[in-house]
Formats: C-alpha cells, sequence, structure tokens
C-alpha cells in the first residue's frame, strides 16, 4: 500500500471511530485514559529500546544536540507522559458542556453546547512525548486523532501510537480514536493535507517553513502552532537578581522548545548592572551570547549580533541581546521581530507591566515570569496539542476545551417562521 492509501485507510477508520467517541460517557474516557497511562509505564523497556533506536539513527545522521534532546525519552519523560494523561484525565469534559442558554420572547429555547470538532490530523516534530500528550487531549475532548510524528522518531511514535490505541479499546473505546501513520515517507503528509472527507482539522507543529507549507496546501481548516521567537524586556529599576533568573530559566531551561527565550532586551540605565551579572550565568550554562554593540561593551566574548539574530529561533543554546534606551523601544522591537507566541517583562512599575500587556501582542503575555512558563500543564491544563498562534477558534496552549467547537440546540413547541 502506498503512503496516501496508507494514510487514507487509517483517516477512514478514524472517522468512523470518532463517531463513536463522541458519544462516550466521561466515566469511559477517563477509564482510557487511565489505561493509557497503566499501558506507558508497563511498556517503558520497549519505549526505551524503540527510542534507543531512533536516537542511534539521528546521531549517525549529525543531528545537532537540541535536536537530540527533543527525540530523547528518559524514564522520568515516561513518567511524566503518564502523569499528563491521568491530570488530563481529572480535567471536567468539555464535551456537552451548556456554554450557554437564552429564552425568545415567542418561548423558543437555544443552547450553545459544546461537542468535539471530529478527527484531527495531528503533525509534528521530533518529540515522542508529544504522542501521548495528543492522544490524551483529543481522547477527553471526543476527538480521534491521526498522528504523524517526525520521521526521525518513526519507531518511538509508532509503538506509542500502538499502547495507547490498545489501552483505549481496553477500555470499551474503538482501537482506531488513536492511530499513527506508520511511514517516514513524506507523500503520507501531503496526502493527509486533503482528506476533507475524513479530517475537520489539521494542527501542524514544527518549523516556520514547514507550518507554511501545511497552511497553503491544506484543504482540511489548519491550526497553527508557528515559529516560537520569545523575548524578554529588563525595563528600567527591575529587580537584578528577579532579571538574572528568570532570563537563564526562560533560556536554559531546555532551550529545543518554542516557549524558550530567543531573544533580551535590556533597558540602558539597568544594563550595567544586570549584564555582566547575567553573562557569566549564561556561560555557566554553556550559552552562546550574540550582542549589539553597547551590550557587548558589558559582555567581554559575546559575538557581534547580525541583522538576522533579531529574527531566529535558535532552538539551541544561543541568546540575543540588545540594549534599548526605554520602554518605547523594547515594544517597537518586539512588534518588529516577535512571532506572536511568547513575550515577557521584567519590572517593578506596574504601569509600565500594564502597558506591556496590554500594548504587546501575542499569545501569551507575562510580567516577572519565565517564558517557559506558557504550557499547557503549567496552566493547569494537563497537556497541550501546542501553542497556538493562529487568532480564529484558539490562541495560546491548545487543551481540552480548545478541541471543542459548539452546536446550537433550539427547543421548540411547534415553532415556525412567519
Amino acid at each position: 500500500m502506498d503512503a496516501a492509501a496508507h494514510v487514507e485507510a487509517k483517516a477512514r477508520a478514524a472517522k468512523e471511530a470518532a463517531r463513536t467517541l463522541a458519544l462516550a460517557p466521561t466515566r469511559a474516557k477517563n477509564e482510557a485514559l487511565a489505561q493509557m497511562a497503566r499501558g506507558l509505564e508497563e511498556r517503558t523497556a520497549a519505549i526505551l529500546d524503540a527510542n534507543r533506536h531512533d536516537l542511534e539513527r539521528a546521531r549517525a545522521a549529525g543531528h545537532p544536540r537540541a535536536f537530540v534532546d527533543r527525540l530523547t525519552l528518559t524514564e522520568g519523560r515516561i513518567e511524566e507522559m503518564a502523569a499528563g494523561l491521568r491530570h488530563v484525565g481529572g480535567l471536567p469534559d468539555p464535551v456537552g458542556e451548556t456554554v450557554e442558554t437564552w429564552r425568545r420572547p415567542s418561548g423558543l429555547e437555544i443552547a450553545r453546547v459544546r461537542v468535539p470538532l471530529g478527527v484531527i490530523g495531528f503533525i509534528y516534530e521530533s518529540r515522542p512525548n508529544v504522542t501521548a500528550d495528543a492522544a490524551g487531549l483529543c481522547l477527553k475532548s471526543g476527538n480521534a486523532v491521526l498522528l504523524r510524528g517526525g520521521s526521525e522518531a518513526l519507531e518511538s511514535n509508532t509503538l506509542l501510537a500502538h499502547i495507547l490505541g490498545k489501552a483505549a479499546e481496553k477500555a470499551g473505546l474503538p482501537l482506531e480514536v488513536i492511530q499513527a501513520v506508520e511511514t517516514a515517507d513524506r507523500a503520507a503528509v501531503l496526502a493527509m493535507l486533503t482528506l476533507d472527507r475524513y479530517l475537520d482539522l489539521i494542527i501542524p507543529r514544527g518549523g516556520e517553513e514547514f507550518v507554511r507549507l501545511v497552511a497553503e496546501r491544506s484543504t482540511v481548516p489548519v491550526l497553527k502552532h508557528d515559529k516560537g521567537l520569545c523575548h524578554l524586556y529588563v525595563d528600567e529599576g527591575a529587580d537584578a537578581d528577579m532579571a538574572v533568573a528568570v532570563a537563564v530559566n526562560a533560556k536554559a531551561q531546555r532551550v529545543s522548545v518554542c516557549n524558550a527565550l530567543e531573544t533580551l532586551l535590556v533597558h540602558a540605565a539597568a544594563a550595567p548592572e544586570i549584564l555582566p551579572r547575567l553573562h557569566a550565568r549564561l556561560v555557566d550554562a554553556g550559552v552562546e551570547v550574540r550582542a549589539d554593540e553597547r551590550a557587548r561593551v558589558l559582555m567581554p566574548g559575546a559575538r557581534a549580533a547580525e541583522p538576522a539574530d533579531w529574527d531566529a529561533e535558535y532552538l539551541d543554546y544561543i541568546l540575543a541581546v540588545r540594549v534599548v534606551e526605554d520602554f518605547e523601544e523594547a515594544v517597537a522591537h518586539i512588534r518588529r521581530h516577535g512571532s506572536g507566541l511568547a513575550e515577557a517583562i521584567v519590572t517593578r512599575d506596574l504601569r509600565r507591566a500594564r502597558r506591556f500587556t496590554q500594548e504587546v501582542d501575542a499569545a501569551a503575555v507575562l510580567v516577572n515570569a519565565s517564558t517557559r512558563l506558557v504550557d499547557g500543564g503549567q496552566f493547569g491544563m494537563g497537556a497541550e496539542m501546542g501553542i497556538s498562534t493562529s487568532r480564529v477558534h484558539a490562541r495560546g496552549p491548545v487543551g481540552v476545551r480548545e478541541l471543542t467547537t459548539t452546536k446550537f440546540v433550539v427547543w421548540g413547541d411547534g415553532h415556525i417562521r412567519e
């Protein structure tokens, strides 16, 4: 079977399974999530073995350290995946929730009720832990999911999807509610984009060029997880200890993810105190600094920043640093270069903090907090399908509620339109 036929067969089966899942009671979905968590824990050794094969191929292909980190599973990460599934199981079920109701003067009663989207095609980068997140969120929200992870994680993702699907079946749900595309052929991705008969939404999660390709070619509606070019602005008079701690965490806690810091902007009045201390911490963390001329005076040894650095999503141990004259210059820089995912300020000035939250346009805006906190798990959503930079339907971390839509339910008593 060629790649297109393989994908279409799975999508057709997912469409049938989605009809059953949409009507499943909350207890059945929660039991499936518990079984999925147990399945991961019981098959940890097999999952790590499959992941080891993927890692060996990635290293042989010369992929960089940050890429290998995204691909790596450990016992701890598998435990986190299982915990995430259990957390999702404990969340309120959005399906069937009445969002609002009203009664017309004629006596007609109208309600807006949450329902699943249907079948979600999820195309994502080489982070196999995302497989469990996506499967759990889709199942809880009543959606079947067709997963197509990065080809470098094919062995890990195929096994994970098999374990998760079998666990759902054990709980009485159709096996086909969780499926993976089991081929590295890129034709499979292009085939998914044209299956609007079976797929109701495509969520791409990867590099900027890939997301743009999906958005341009898809006949299925697309919810974009675009690049994360995140900024932190350190304001005049900011707490120096806080600024250094937040910047180091935002950049170095995990560099290979979309909510990691890529550009630091520091007010000229704050730079002499903060930048030398921060530079030492960044060097200790293995971070290369690329700085403008004013910042390099305070950060000896830093590389000179090029114009392209202000538009770079490094996903690596690299940070661009610029000294700005004032708040307005910082906001102008973010407007010009930001990707709209997450932007942060460290400040003691409540007025400027409020201005920042109002004037900076992003899915998440933070005050005195690390951009690494912009995450479904950190927001109490259990997990996320990604962080949407779209403006339509959902924006920010995409969790269970964001994977539903609404329909109108109308009750009458022989009402007709005059």
